[in-house]
């Protein structure tokens, strides 16, 4: 095989490679948990966890059940199941006294070092537009986005329907110094794999919620980070999924 710009990522990512973390020494205080609302943002409040009721669904038939999908029903999403969704992929069951925040995925290091972005087509309550989910505190945080948002972000996704005609699509960021911090360079491997643990559990709450996602990894960079009002490399989207409910 010939040299790739791949090997040499793996490469420069080993132990043997990497420079002294900002914890070991001690010169950068732990970035925040969470990117805290703007002072005077527009808070949606999304219901309690504890009061959501949803159908149990046996593991392995979830796990045999999932498989992706690109077109869905055009009944909504309530609150309550894109509350129960936003809680199985990132939700936050507690914060220890390190801190850090324990969640419904594996992080390295309890990092989690991502946002969850979301544009909401069809959910029940919640204006159509671009979102913000704050884990910590349990609410949305409502963007200022261009009113033709679900077309650029279809188009930043090389125009994939599923987009377009999701009940809501999710879009996972990296938030780069959350990770830096601890592990550096090799932080980098560490946020691809903490994405694949978020989008599966996606997958998995969706069965149990009669939806279907289509993860999604072919997109433009440049284009959907810009959509989104990300730098690309302090902050870059990571990993996206659409989401709907199944035709019947």
């Amino acid at each position: 095989m010939t040299e790739s710009i791949g090997q040499e990522f793996l490469r420069r990512t080993c132990y043997t490679e990497l420079s002294k973390s900002p914890q070991e020494l001690g010169t950068i205080p732990q970035p925040p948990l969470e990117i805290s609302a703007p002072e005077g943002a527009v808070l949606i409040d999304l219901p309690a966890i504890d009061s959501i009721k949803v159908t149990e669904m046996d593991l392995r038939q979830a796990i045999e059940g999932r498989k992706s999908l690109r077109k869905y029903a055009d009944t909504p999403l309530t609150t309550e199941e894109l509350t129960y969704l936003l809680w199985v992929s990132q939700g936050v069951k507690h914060i220890s006294t390190r801190p850090s925040t324990a969640r419904n995925v594996p992080s390295a290091g309890a990092r989690h070092a991502f946002g969850t972005y979301l544009l909401i087509n069809n959910v029940e309550g919640i204006k159509s537009g671009l979102y913000r989910y704050l884990a910590i505190e349990n609410k949305l945080l409502a963007l200022e986005a261009d009113p033709q948002i679900n077309a650029l972000v279809t188009s930043a996704c090389l125009d994939q329907q599923q987009v377009a005609f999701s009940a809501v699509t999710f879009l996972w960021v990296a938030v780069v110094e959350r990770m830096y911090w601890r592990y550096v360079e090799r932080g980098y491997r560490y946020l691809f794999l903490d994405a694949g643990h978020v989008c599966q559990n996606l997958a998995l709450g969706a069965e149990q919620l009669g939806c279907g996602i289509c993860p999604i990894a072919a997109y433009n960079d440049d284009e959907i980070n810009g959509v989104l009002g990300l730098d690309g490399k302090e902050q870059f989207v990571i990993y996206i999924a659409s989401l709907g409910k199944k035709l019947k």
